[in-house]
């Protein structure tokens, strides 16, 4: 029987005596299309990856990526549901199962004991309540990861993909872009859940860059730009980024955009990356 089959996926945790934790943001996978498609676009058919997923849940996903790819590491929270994959998984000799917090696992040294020189890359059904802190400390981890293919809130997603000038796009948009190219895959509705999530969720890859897509003399400065430039939605960048420093005024960072080449009165969410990684180069926060 199959984990996608709704009735197993009951009896299964009726066996266990468990059930989705809302303190967890669970909600179980059950669609055989929907975990066949996610564990196809976690590493693109390359066998020989090894896979970190995040938050395996009862297994369903657990299973396809196993079926896929050489070598699987599930990191699960909830610790009740540890004997639950341990008896779904039993037949899966390359899955570890680990129980721990993603937010406060060390991934690099997590790759070196697990995987040795394997590439490997991220899976994971996020839940909405993490989503981004999660995303961008797997992102933060210096290319260490082929990819980040991830299923999260759709509205995430939009903002995640979008384009500047467009209503969604953000700090978080810039920010992650400066890691990874991200493609929205397809979106998963609530029906393919227990319980169902009150809202349309969507799965992304991020492929990840080797080197960033471009140069700037300190990131640090740059990611304080970016977090400036959306801290005043639909105020000026000279005006919300003033409000975020007290190293110049207003009427200097107008200064420095106009020598720029920019207007003035141009807006943060008007502009890309390497617009943000050029005025961080000029101009230190």
């Amino acid at each position: 029987m199959k984990l996608t089959d709704i009735s197993y996926a009951r009896a299964v945790m009726e066996k266990h005596g468990i059930s989705p934790q809302k303190r967890f943001g669970q909600n179980f996978l059950i669609s055989e299309n929907v975990v066949s498609r996610i564990a196809d676009a976690a590493g693109s058919g390359e066998s020989e990856l090894g896979i970190i997923e995040i938050g395996p849940g009862i297994g369903t996903l657990t299973q396809k990526l196993a079926e896929r790819y050489r070598k699987v590491v599930a990191i699960e929270i909830d610790t009740s549901l540890l004997p639950v994959l341990a008896d779904t998984l039993s037949d899966y000799e390359n899955v570890k199962i680990i129980s721990g917090d993603a937010m406060k696992t060390d991934f690099e040294i997590l790759v070196r004991e697990e995987f040795g020189d394997m590439r490997v890359a991220v899976c994971a059904n996020l839940p909405y309540y993490i989503t981004s802190p999660v995303i961008m400390r797997l992102l933060e981890t210096n290319g260490l990861f082929e990819s980040v293919t991830v299923m999260i809130q759709k509205e995430v997603a939009d903002r995640l993909a979008s384009k500047p000038g467009t209503a969604e796009y953000g700090a978080i948009t810039a920010s992650s872009s400066y890691y990874a190219e991200i493609e929205k895959i397809f979106n998963v509705s609530p029906a393919n859940f227990i319980p169902p999530p009150k809202v349309t969720s969507s799965v992304i890859r991020m492929n990840v860059h080797k080197t960033p897509p471009v140069s700037c003399k300190n990131e640090e400065n740059l990611f304080r730009v970016i977090r400036g430039a959306f801290a005043k939605r639909r105020k000026t960048l000279s005006n919300s980024l003033s409000g975020e420093t007290s190293k110049h005024t207003k009427a200097e960072i107008e200064a420095v955009l106009v020598s720029l080449g920019y207007r003035a009165d141009v807006r943060g969410e008007t502009l890309g990356l390497s617009d943000f990684a050029k005025i961080s180069d000029a101009l230190e926060l």
